[in-house]
C-alpha cells in the first residue's frame, strides 16, 4: 500500500471509532480486526448510550458473537480498556461513565471499585455516591480517597510550605544594637581568645547584645467552605489545604463547612479524607449564618484571616451575609471570597453578591491552591 493510501486508511479508521457503529456501512467499519475491534466494542459499550437515548436502534451485524458489547460485564469492561487506552483516554472514558452516563453500578461492586482508576474525578463521584454505599463499599470508598488525597497532598504541600515559610522573617534579621541591649558577659566569653598579655586586656573583636523579645500572636485562619454540589472541586482542594495548613507551625485554624446548617470540622483536620467523608452534598445555602458562625471564632480580629469558599447563591436573605462581613471587616478582620479553589479556577457564581461583598470589605476571586498559599503568604508577612 502506497502512503497516500495507508494515511487515508489511518484517517478513515479513526473516524470509524469516533462515529461507533453507526459510521459502520459508509466507512467501512467492517474491516475492524484485533484492538480495534476490541477498542470499538468498548467504546460502544459505554457512548452506545447516549445513542440509545435518543432512540437509536442498533445496526450492528450478528457475526461479533461473543465480542457483542452487551455481553460484557462492567468488570471487563473496565479491564478491557485499561489494557486498550492510553492512561489519559482511560480515565476521560471513566470520568464520562460516572458523570455522563451515570454507571453509579461501578461504585457499588467493592471488586469493581478495585479496578477503577483513582484521580480526582472518581473522588468526587464517590463523596456524591458515598450516602448510598453499604459499609463493605464504603471501606473501599474510603481507600480510593485516600489514595487520591495523598496524590494532590504530595503535589501542594511543597508549594504551599514554600509560599508560607519561604520569605525572610523581619523580626528576627536585627540584634537591635543599642547599648542598653549590650550582653559583656557573651561579650567576654566570645572574645577571650584575644586577650593581650602587653596591654593586660580583652581584644573585643565582636560585640554580642540581646535579641529583643517581641510576642507575636500566631494567625488564625478561618476556612469557612460552602457543601453544595456545584463547590465540590472546592470542597476537596479545601480540605487538603486545611490539613496541610494545620500542620505549619504559628498557625491556628478552624474549618467549618456548610449549607443551611453549620458543622464545624475543626477536630477532623489532621485527616482530609475524614473531612471528605463527612461532606454531605446538596440541600439549600445559609451563607449569612456560617459567616455568623465564623465571627464567634475571632479571638485576634488583626491577626486573622476569614476564608469564604461558596458560589455566593445565597438561599436566605442576603441581608445577614452583607452585615457579618461589614461587621468583620470593620474589626479590621482580614476576608477573602473565594468563588473556585480549584487547579482551573474558573468560577461559576452570583456576581450580584459577590459585588456586594467585595464592597462590604471582602476581596473576591479564583484561584488555584498554588495561588492562594502565594496569597497567604503575602498577608501574613
Amino acid at each position: 500500500m502506497s502512503a497516500a493510501g495507508a494515511g487515508k486508511a489511518a484517517h478513515l479508521r479513526r473516524w470509524r471509532l469516533v462515529l461507533g457503529r453507526y459510521g459502520e456501512e459508509g466507512l467501512g467499519g467492517g474491516g475492524l480486526r484485533g484492538a480495534d475491534r476490541r477498542m470499538d466494542r468498548a467504546l460502544d459499550y459505554l457512548y452506545g448510550r447516549e445513542l440509545a437515548r435518543r432512540g437509536l436502534r442498533s445496526t450492528r451485524r450478528t457475526g461479533f458473537g461473543s465480542l457483542d458489547p452487551s455481553r460484557l460485564t462492567p468488570l471487563r469492561w473496565l479491564g478491557e480498556c485499561r489494557s486498550l487506552f492510553p492512561q489519559s483516554v482511560y480515565e476521560t472514558i471513566q470520568s464520562h461513565a460516572l458523570d455522563r452516563y451515570e454507571m453509579h453500578g461501578l461504585l457499588s461492586d467493592p471488586k469493581l471499585l478495585e479496578s477503577l482508576e483513582p484521580n480526582r474525578d472518581l473522588l468526587k463521584s464517590l463523596i456524591a455516591f458515598k450516602g448510598h454505599a453499604d459499609p463493605a463499599v464504603q471501606e473501599k470508598i474510603r481507600e480510593v480517597a485516600r489514595k487520591v488525597v495523598e496524590d494532590i497532598v504530595r503535589r501542594l504541600k511543597p508549594q504551599v510550605s514554600r509560599a508560607l515559610a519561604g520569605a525572610p522573617n523581619r523580626f528576627r534579621r536585627s540584634q537591635f544594637k543599642a547599648m542598653q541591649n549590650f550582653d559583656w558577659r557573651a561579650t567576654i566569653r566570645e572574645n577571650l581568645k584575644h586577650y593581650d598579655r602587653e596591654r593586660q586586656a580583652v581584644i573585643a573583636e565582636r560585640l554580642r547584645f540581646f535579641s529583643r523579645m517581641r510576642r507575636r500572636l500566631p494567625w488564625t485562619i478561618i476556612l469557612c467552605v460552602d457543601q453544595s454540589g456545584s463547590m465540590l472541586d472546592s470542597v476537596i482542594y479545601a480540605a487538603v489545604m486545611a490539613a496541610i495548613l494545620a500542620g505549619l507551625p504559628s498557625l491556628k485554624l478552624h474549618l467549618v463547612v456548610f449549607d443551611t446548617a453549620v458543622v464545624d470540622l475543626t477536630e477532623e483536620l489532621d485527616d482530609p479524607v475524614e473531612v471528605l467523608m463527612s461532606v454531605q452534598l446538596g440541600g439549600g445555602t445559609d451563607i449569612g449564618q456560617a459567616m455568623s458562625y465564623c465571627e464567634q471564632l475571632v479571638v485576634q480580629p488583626t491577626r486573622t484571616i476569614c476564608v469564604l469558599v461558596s458560589d455566593f447563591e445565597e438561599g436566605a436573605p442576603v441581608g445577614r451575609l452583607i452585615a457579618s462581613v461589614r461587621r468583620l471587616a470593620e474589626a479590621r478582620v482580614t476576608l477573602m471570597g473565594l468563588a473556585a479553589l480549584d487547579d482551573q479556577a474558573a468560577p461559576a457564581y452570583d456576581r450580584g453578591v459577590a459585588q456586594r461583598l467585595a464592597a462590604a470589605g471582602m476581596r473576591v476571586a479564583a484561584l488555584s491552591p498554588d495561588k492562594f498559599a502565594d496569597w497567604l503568604g503575602e498577608v501574613i508577612r
